[in-house]
């Protein structure tokens, strides 16, 4: 996999990507097709909080002791989440592929909480997130279960950072959030699996969508 080094002159990489009509079209609507869903989360969770599925018998979840480890998963998500925001700053690319990698993630997740409505695991510790409960209206949400948001978003920021030290940080965190999700019986261990499964090639259709077109400054991304 080749490695792209932002550009140490970060707002010349702006500036440049910016020149591009293409760029600009695609930014603009990315950052619409974010707000977009954003605002339709709440109504969309509250919504299938309402249905009803199957509770299903985790080998792993029985093995495992409920315990409230919301504190670890929110730091470890919301520091991969700086890290990036400091990497995308000197790379619009960085930008542009999670931007439309989360938008479609998001996409697909909806559709497939829809497709696949199961009840909670037993013994869920609600997980204490405060930036993103947000987004999910006035009560907590048990029942975004297939697949793990928190693992997909995690996952999307490592395959979006380029330098290796970076993606061997999110890497980690990415696996210690997808256990911690299951130490507190927010996931079943289907629905984390399922994160890296889907995520991956819907980072690769959003990668398509987000570069091709506008010419991006420095070494181009593989």
């Amino acid at each position: 996999m080749g490695i792209l080094t932002p550009d140490p002159t970060g707002d010349l990489a702006w500036q440049t990507a910016w020149q591009s009509t293409t760029f600009r079209w695609k930014f603009i609507i990315g950052i619409i097709g974010v707000l977009t869903l954003l605002m339709a989360f709440p109504a969309f969770f509250q919504t299938i909080e309402k249905n009803s599925g199957p509770v299903l018998n985790d080998w792993v979840l029985n093995q495992l002791p409920p315990h409230d480890v919301s504190v670890p998963i929110f730091l470890t998500i919301w520091a991969t989440a700086l890290l990036l925001l400091v990497r995308a700053r000197r790379s619009p690319a960085i930008f542009m592929m999670f931007m439309y990698g989360y938008i479609i993630v998001s996409l697909s997740r909806m559709l497939s909480i829809n497709l696949v409505p199961l009840d909670p695991p037993a013994g869920l510790i609600p997980l204490i997130d405060p930036i993103s409960n947000a987004f999910y209206g006035k009560s907590y949400i048990t029942k975004d279960l297939f697949y793990s948001g928190h693992t997909s978003s995690i996952f999307l920021m490592f395959l979006c950072l380029r330098r290796w030290s970076d993606r061997l940080f999110a890497l980690i965190g990415t696996l210690l959030v997808g256990g911690l999700l299951l130490v507190q019986h927010v996931h079943y261990t289907v629905d984390v699996l399922g994160a890296f499964v889907f995520t991956y090639p819907l980072y690769w259709v959003g990668k398509k969508i987000a570069l091709r077109g506008w010419n991006q400054i420095g070494p181009k991304v593989r």
